[in-house]
């Protein structure tokens, strides 16, 4: 099917491809009740956030997180509207559909086992030739754009130029060196799909929209102040001592440790240490918790009730910034020390859960499964007797390719970064010889 031509002035609500039939709906509700209903979104419920459910404690994953970072971001701009709705206006534009949907969306590309398999990934997919290497957040604007389906007339979900906008938290191509190099919205390989989406956007504008700012900083609230919780209740981040009264010893070599890995804090955490440390000696002396938690009903109400004070005390720390229409941030937190301490609340799960040696080891293990899985089918791809070995669905794209190629490494890649971590395990079993299950096993 033909796309429509792009009109003079882009709106919007203007989507890629014809949007369908018309109901109740507005257009923004519609993208959002789309990403919802994907596999791709439910597929979440089985990537780690950190910490997997097997672990024995009920820890956040992907899913839950997407959930959680939904509401955050709807709050805050149905708040902003109410506050300044002119202003909004002269922003860009802002609805509290397009945020949510883009909050939903936000972690569709989050591979199996986290940042060890998007590191493993991006070498694997350099080494095999393509530039572009893999992250999560292109992979979830090819999701939304590519692999996702819900019409046979067109790829992806077709969603408005609104929230796919809002969906690029970095709005430009892989560069050569630092963020961009890390950092980036989108693949070469959806260049048609980003220009649509920034066509709402000033030319040499590189800023992202309201809209991703917004769930930006829902994000990073709903990260930092959940996953702390997750692990002082599991008894690995110690509340208790780093908001102790009468021993700062536990906040000096909390403190110690995370500079000693930002050696330049301003460059890498964006403010000095001593702003920085004051922080949190000021987050610390309003946190109620002076004891290890026993999953008592008093340690449960005072944790939750913790967690809803940040999370609301960081909800209205958001505000427009009108100045913004040349340049610069569009969002304002204020006081400017939440925005440090949310920074310091992140560190404390890299400092006290993610170097941990513990998970080191077995995040040597999940390389090892991405790196066999990426081998393996990327070798299986150029036989065609081998090609077998893969689900209908990639097995009719592969050999549409050609069975090489940039676009069957990219195929291969979407494979492995589709599955949950039970299926990325198994498969790995499998496909080693491990165990190799039975041949009534749906491989879907």
């Amino acid at each position: 099917m033909n796309s429509p031509p792009i009109p003079a002035q882009p709106s919007r609500e203007d989507r890629l491809h014809l949007g369908g039939q018309r109901d109740n709906r507005s257009p923004f509700q519609r993208d959002r009740d789309r990403i919802l209903y994907t596999s791709a979104f439910r597929r979440l419920a089985g990537v780690t956030q950190v910490f997997s459910a097997d672990e024995g404690h009920v820890f956040h994953n992907r899913l839950t997180h997407s959930l959680e970072v939904a509401q955050v971001a709807r709050r805050i701009a149905e708040r902003l509207l109410g506050d300044g709705c002119d202003e909004a206006e002269k922003l860009g534009g802002l609805d509290p559909d397009v945020v949510e949907a883009a909050a939903l969306a936000h972690d569709l590309g989050h591979p199996p086992f986290g940042h060890t398999a998007e590191e493993e990934l991006d070498e694997l997919v350099r080494q095999a030739g393509i530039p572009d290497g893999f992250e999560g957040n292109p992979q979830s604007f090819r999701i939304v754009t590519k692999l996702a389906l819900r019409s046979p007339y067109h790829e992806g979900l077709d969603l408005t130029r609104a929230t796919l906008n809002a969906i690029l938290k970095y709005p430009w191509f892989r560069e050569g060196t630092g963020t961009r190099y890390r950092k980036r919205g989108a693949y070469r390989s959806e260049q048609t799909e980003f220009g649509f989406a920034r066509a709402l956007v000033p030319p040499g504008d590189e800023r992202k929209s309201l809209e991703a700012e917004i769930m930006d900083w829902a994000d990073d609230v709903t990260y930092a102040v959940h996953d702390v919780a997750d692990f002082f209740r599991a008894g690995l981040v110690p509340l208790d001592r780093l908001c102790s009264d009468n021993d700062d010893s536990e906040r000096r070599r909390f403190f110690d440790g995370v500079f000693a890995r930002h050696r330049q804090p301003e460059d890498s955490l964006g403010h000095p240490r001593a702003e920085l440390e004051q922080a949190f000696e000021d987050l610390v002396a309003f946190i109620p918790v002076d004891e290890i938690h026993l999953g008592t009903k008093k340690h449960r109400a005072a944790l939750r009730s913790t967690t809803a004070g940040l999370i609301a005390t960081y909800v209205r720390a958001v505000q427009l910034d009108a100045s913004a229409i040349e340049g610069g941030s569009r969002l304002r937190i204020e006081p400017a020390k939440h925005k440090k301490e949310v920074i310091m609340l992140k560190e404390l799960t890299w400092h006290y859960v993610i170097l941990n040696p513990s998970l080191a080891s077995k995040q040597f293990g999940q390389r090892r499964i991405i790196r066999d899985l990426f081998n393996i089918f990327h070798s299986a791809a150029r036989s065609p007797k081998d090609q077998t070995v893969f689900p209908f669905a990639y097995r009719e794209l592969i050999q549409a390719a050609g069975g090489s190629g940039a676009e069957v490494t990219r195929l291969v890649t979407d494979m492995i970064a589709g599955m949950t971590e039970q299926q990325a395990a198994s498969l790995h079993r499998r496909v080693t010889g491990t165990s190799l299950g039975s041949a009534l096993d749906y491989l879907g």
